[in-house]
Parts: structure tokens; C-alpha cells; sequence
């Protein structure tokens, strides 16, 4: 299983880290994982099928 990082997530959207955080707080995206008290990271397969539902949608 893969595992991305704010930074590659906001890479992979063209977006901020920020913009990343956001989303996840108004609960338009998943939500990561806390590995670690340092480390949350989001599972690829997760945002794959965000994404997936997000062209059904569109």
C-alpha cells in the first residue's frame, strides 16, 4: 500500500499544503492517516477513489 505526504498530495492537485488541510477540514476529501505523532500521511487508494467519484460527478 502507498502512502503520500501533504506536500506530495498538494503536488499531485497543483494546489498549497494548505488548500490540502482545508479541504480535509470541510470534509470535501479524506482524511490521512497519523502513521506517527509526526507523520500523517494519505493512503493513494483513498485519493484514487476520491477521484473517481469526483469525475462520476462531474
Amino acid at each position: 500500500m502507498k502512502y503520500l505526504s501533504d506536500k506530495q498530495v498538494s503536488e499531485r492537485y497543483d494546489v498549497s499544503r494548505a488548500t490540502v488541510w482545508r479541504w480535509v477540514r470541510n470534509g470535501a476529501f479524506p482524511s490521512p492517516i497519523k502513521i506517527t505523532a509526526g507523520c500523517t500521511r494519505w493512503k493513494l487508494a483513498d485519493l484514487e477513489a476520491w477521484e473517481s467519484k469526483q469525475e462520476g460527478a462531474a
